[in-house]
């Protein structure tokens, strides 16, 4: 068995919450248009996801800021 490529894993809408990001769609859209999120790919006409390994460095790049401050 081989391991999953992190590069690879998906996050929906759904998962964002369970990382602690429980931002309204209007705001996830504002903050990818200024470079302040990931962008989002889209999976259909009415699907998007986010690349995991983007959104966790993300969220580690804020905490880094938050212990620097």
């Amino acid at each position: 068995m081989t391991a999953l490529n992190s590069n690879k894993i998906l996050l929906t809408r759904d998962d964002l919450p369970r990382l602690g990001i429980t931002l309204s769609p209007s705001t996830l859209l504002r903050l990818e248009a200024h470079g302040q999120f990931p962008k989002r790919l889209r999976l259909g006409d009415r699907s998007v996801a986010w690349l995991a390994h983007e959104v966790l460095a993300h969220v580690e790049t804020l905490a880094s800021a938050r212990e620097a401050a």
